[in-house]
């Protein structure tokens, strides 16, 4: 399996190397050259295989030039035995036709865990072989920064450094990330929002002539293809359980970076017969905006009830434009580059592909109190406000009946109390016993202005020898 950039001039590579890169050399993101394809009767034989032989069943197409088969399966099924549920991701039917998939039942209880779980393993397992030291850095809109170092902070080959802004993630989100203490292990509260976090990284990435030599970079959200890699096999593991191959089935996915959508989107591409994938958005409604008025275009950023979804930008829609646009590299760096400097337009082809696929729906923080609330009283089930934004847009999609409706519950509605009580539900939401001492837990992070100079400077000056 080779990776190609989505813009078409960086050095093709293999799995190992793109597992240690975040953006290609050209600015653009790594995908892969081809992409394995099931049969009905390979995807029909799923259903009798648990959650880490599926896992290793789709994601092995992808690894095996690189990672053996027995190394893989260990690694796999160590990752997944780190979840509080047998299944690792049951699905609940909430009313006709109607499911949700929890992704929630990791260490950091969002559906991130899927991925950096074994992405940490993964780079253990490379980092270790090749005798190399990495720096991670991350920017965290609230769940990537502690599933990031949950997954990494065994990892003795890495110095993880995550930048947050300041204020603006939940108290569990924040306590998650801060009160995980390790010499290795360094918390930013930047004073900006996740975008400014997020050009950091970007710039960081672009330029890593501040980091010590024989040092690189390693990213760990979703322009780090693994995590694309990894979350496509839940779409599958669904699938199956709900009748595919022989019965078609329709996905909702709360989604700000467009990453974890995106799996669904190859998940279809390699066979499974998915009707349709509704992006479900909060307030910060740049995907809803390109789906119905063909405009991609920046806004500023409003905070939400649903925090990990305030973006502005979503960095994975350049994977999917580089197939709307026949993979054709130069066009999407084109096209990126008028994005750099203003609003942008997709073209008439791309905009009918894109749309014979995927609906949009942008949710209030009102309308998801109000599905908080709809649907405990249907059922007494209680979403986080992520997840009710999902299933607000699955009911208000125009999905024919009878294809089931899987909504991603993507976080623990324990991790958002103040939604939770927004949406006038008064009983208390605990958190899983492992972590029912977070508030009593001692918190560690430094906060730095909203300044590039500033937060280079202090990665340099703490990274280990």
């Amino acid at each position: 399996m080779k990776y190609i950039s989505t813009r078409g001039q960086a050095p093709v590579l293999n799995f190992e190397q793109v597992l240690l890169t975040g953006l290609a050399s050209d600015g653009g993101l790594y995908v892969p050259e081809t992409l394995p394809r099931f049969s009905h009767e390979e995807i029909a034989a799923m259903a009798t295989l648990d959650y880490p032989q599926l896992a290793q069943k789709i994601i092995t197409p992808f690894v095996h030039d690189c990672i053996p088969a027995d190394d893989l399966r260990a690694m796999v099924v160590e990752t997944y035995a780190e979840f509080r549920h047998n299944a690792v991701a049951p699905l609940v039917q909430v009313d006709s036709d109607q499911w949700i998939l929890e992704l929630f039942h990791g260490p950091t209880l969002a559906f991130k865990d899927f991925a950096l779980q074994l992405l940490g393993r993964l780079l253990d397992y490379v980092l270790e072989r090749k005798k190399q030291k990495v720096v991670i850095l991350g920017a965290t809109s609230g769940d990537t920064g502690s599933a990031a170092i949950e997954g990494c902070k065994h990892c003795k080959n890495v110095d993880i450094f995550i930048l947050h802004p300041n204020n603006r993630v939940s108290d569990v989100q924040r306590r998650q990330m801060t009160t995980v203490h390790g010499d290795n292990i360094h918390n930013l509260a930047v004073e900006g929002n996740f975008d400014d976090c997020q050009a950091m990284v970007k710039a960081s990435f672009g330029d890593q002539s501040f980091l010590p030599d024989g040092r690189q970079l390693v990213a760990v959200n979703s322009i780090n293809w693994t995590r694309i890699m990894v979350q496509i096999v839940y779409y599958f593991y669904a699938a199956v359980a709900l009748g595919a191959p022989a019965r078609p089935v329709a996905f909702s996915v709360p989604t700000g970076n467009f990453g974890d959508i995106f799996a669904g989107y190859l998940a279809r591409q390699m066979g499974l017969p998915i009707e349709r994938l509704i992006i479900a958005t909060n307030r910060n409604d740049v995907l809803h905006r390109v789906m119905t008025g063909n405009t991609y275009g920046r806004q500023p950023l409003e905070h939400s009830l649903s925090p990990s979804m305030d973006i502005t930008v979503s960095s994975n829609f350049e994977r999917l434009l580089f197939d709307l646009y026949g993979r054709d590299g130069a066009a999407i760096a084109d096209l990126m580059q008028q994005f750099d400097h203003g609003d942008i337009s997709l073209n008439e082809t791309a905009m009918k592909q894109a749309r014979s696929l995927f609906s949009s729906q942008c949710v209030s923080d009102e309308e998801t109190c109000q599905q908080i609330a709809s649907t405990w009283r249907g059922c007494e089930y209680l979403l986080d406000p992520h997840s009710a934004i999902g299933v607000k847009a699955a009911l208000d999609s125009d999905v024919a009946a009878g294809i089931p409706m899987i909504t991603m519950a993507t976080a623990h509605p324990a991790k958002f109390p103040e939604a939770i009580k927004s949406a006038g539900l008064t009983q208390a939401v605990a958190l899983p016993l492992h972590l029912s001492d977070l508030f009593e837990r001692s918190e560690r992070f430094q906060v730095l202005p909203n300044d590039l100079a500033a937060v280079q400077e202090f990665i340099a000056a703490n990274i280990n020898a």
